[in-house]
């Protein structure tokens, strides 16, 4: 993990040899955004417990740096060891966790630990817990209240010591709700929950994770000096909604720089969609509530009283 100072605040990225350039993993994460002081004030309250955490966010927003800045600020010396569910075969998904013995599948001369045994003494990092097929989830919630793992083929179980760390992209209560999540392992992760915003939601995030990009992206296209943002550009990044988050936010700095050809990037360099001027947007949803139902209507007067009054207060 590379903790830098951005604009008076850490930033948090990966380090070089996990800097893969077809992740769709959110590259770096600040804490500049009121919002994001608070997280990282939690962060670092959670991260020396004995206390398994749940990360809960949007795809794109940083859960997994988050997660090694967890194990980062810990006192576990064991591996960071880092797994993405959705992607671990369901036919296998024992065997993957939790190891294997010599002889267990065939053509296997050789014994395996599992990423939970590979995390002994460290930290396991599960992305999306919530794709792990039922029963793998109540054999994980033994091992980790037993503090051993049985591999496959094994008659014994070995004793670990492992902290995990879970994230979710949907809200896990609802997958309880719907049968899909095991409410005893929900149960086991509530202890200790960090809420990432998204980057919509940290305003103050933005025009740094900005400038971080360019700082990157510059030098590898040989730019002499990285280009500055122009006052409508930082505006235009502030206004968009980014439902892609940090990637999102990657992805339009880079296109800015290839079609830029100064030493400025414009609002038209970012490539972003063309949305409507507050003023014109809430002209739009004043209309829109006109032509609804007579409490909406209602509810509709009683905010626009409120406002004259604001705005008189105001010009007072």
């Amino acid at each position: 993990m590379s903790l830098h100072d951005t604009f008076g605040q850490p930033l948090l990225t990966f380090p070089e040899l996990d800097k893969s350039p077809l992740s769709i993993r959110a590259k770096a994460l600040v804490f500049v955004d009121p919002r994001s002081r608070q997280l990282r004030a939690d962060l670092e309250r959670l991260a020396p417990l004995a206390l398994p955490v749940l990360i809960r966010g949007e795809t794109g927003t940083g859960k997994e740096l988050l997660a090694r800045q967890i194990h980062r600020a810990s006192d576990r010396g064991g591996l960071f060891v880092s797994v993405n569910c959705a992607a671990i075969s369901p036919t296998y998904a024992d065997a993957e966790l939790f190891g294997y013995s010599a002889g267990a599948h065939s053509g296997t001369a050789s014994s395996r630990a599992g990423w939970f045994g590979s995390a002994n003494g460290g930290t396991l990092y599960l992305d999306e817990i919530a794709d792990l097929p039922l029963p793998i989830q109540i054999k994980l919630l033994a091992a980790l209240e037993n503090r051993e793992v049985t591999r496959v083929g094994a008659q014994q179980p070995n004793p670990v010591d492992v902290r995990l760390v879970a994230a979710s992209s949907i809200e896990l209560a609802q997958a309880v709700a719907a049968g899909k999540f095991h409410p005893r392992l929900y149960d086991y992760l509530h202890e200790g929950q960090l809420e990432l915003p998204a980057l919509r939601e940290r305003i103050g995030d933005i025009l740094p994770l900005a400038e971080y990009f360019i700082g990157i992206y510059s030098p590898r296209l040989n730019l002499a000096l990285p280009p500055l943002l122009t006052d409508a550009a930082q505006h235009a990044l502030e206004r968009h909604s980014w439902p892609g988050n940090t990637r999102e936010l990657e992805n339009v700095i880079h296109f800015a720089l290839l079609v830029s050809s100064g030493e400025e990037i414009l609002e038209q360099h970012l490539n972003l969609p063309q949305t409507l001027a507050p003023l014109a947007a809430l002209e739009q949803q004043l209309d829109a509530l006109l032509r609804g139902s007579h409490s909406e209507r209602e509810g509709l007067k009683a905010l626009l009283d409120k406002a004259a009054l604001r705005l008189t207060q105001l010009a007072g």
